[in-house]
């Protein structure tokens, strides 16, 4: 008897079957809608690892129930409801129209206030107003920042640096370029301290990741557009075959995540650039 090995990799009918049909798949992935700030569909094709430090537990160490607290870029809110803060001394800030029509529906029935924005130098709030602002991966401006905050009051936030999935996004997008490269923790502090905050606390890491399919990364990339400009199904076709390949051989592609955080006391100092 004689036993054929057949080498479905060298079937050229074979390849282009495939092709097609990892194509298609990918495709619709492509049209999956992305709602609030929700990356749990890719939950078991992605993982990130924590940071050194515990944002929420830093949070918590400072939030005292009678405070009046600012959630800037609050997404769908799902971090800010973890937090159990008195709904009725909570506000968020949001600018992305299908996380407003969420905060809609989900966190102002329950008493938490929207400041809408598309200008984070024109925030419609108060001035000296928050007892604590906190900001998870958010831009801000740290003029109004330091307008709407209580002075010795505290400003939390944790942000994505200038290079964050860099490694990734070289792979497919031709000439890359990071869309913020000076985005770091050194700059960061310089630009808090001519604003008129002191620091208590600051770190910063670079946390490996890792995409266990290509509609992982496919799903990431389009909605985290900044890291991926430009980026479609069609146009990367051919990096993203490679990606594939380097899946079926070692089960992952490789990423990286970079994170910095910094707890700041505002002293009501804000100098002119």
């Amino acid at each position: 008897m004689i036993i054929m090995v057949y080498n479905f990799s060298m079937d050229k009918r074979f390849s282009t079957c495939h092709k097609r049909f990892l194509h298609e798949q990918w495709k619709k992935e492509e049209e999956t809608p992305f709602k609030g700030w929700d990356f749990s569909h890719i939950q078991s094709m992605y993982e990130s690892f924590d940071t050194p430090w515990d944002y929420a537990g830093i949070v918590r160490s400072f939030l005292k129930k009678d405070m009046l607290l600012l959630d800037m870029g609050t997404g769908g809110g799902e971090f800010l409801l973890k937090l159990n803060h008195p709904y009725t001394r909570t506000w968020v800030t949001e600018k992305y129209l299908p996380n407003v029509e969420i905060i809609k529906a989900k966190l102002i029935p329950l008493g938490i206030k929207l400041c809408f924005t598309d200008d984070d130098d024109m925030l419609k709030l108060d001035s000296d107003y928050f007892d604590i602002i906190i900001n998870r991966h958010e831009s801000y401006s740290l003029k109004e920042v330091s307008r709407i905050l209580k002075n010795n009051s505290l400003f939390i936030t944790q942000q994505v640096s200038g290079d964050n999935n860099i490694s990734l996004s070289t792979r497919i997008i031709d000439r890359y370029k990071p869309a913020y490269p000076d985005h770091n923790l050194y700059n960061e502090i310089n630009r808090f301290k001519k604003a008129g905050f002191d620091i208590i606390y600051s770190s910063e890491a670079v946390i490996p990741s890792l995409f266990y399919s290509v509609s992982a990364i496919i799903y990431y990339a389009k909605t985290i557009e900044w890291e991926f400009p430009g980026f479609n199904v069609d146009k990367c076709l051919d990096k993203l075959y490679l990606l594939q390949e380097e899946i079926e051989k070692k089960g992952y592609v490789p990423s990286n995540e970079s994170r910095f955080i910094i707890v700041a006391v505002n002293r009501k100092g804000f100098k002119n650039d």
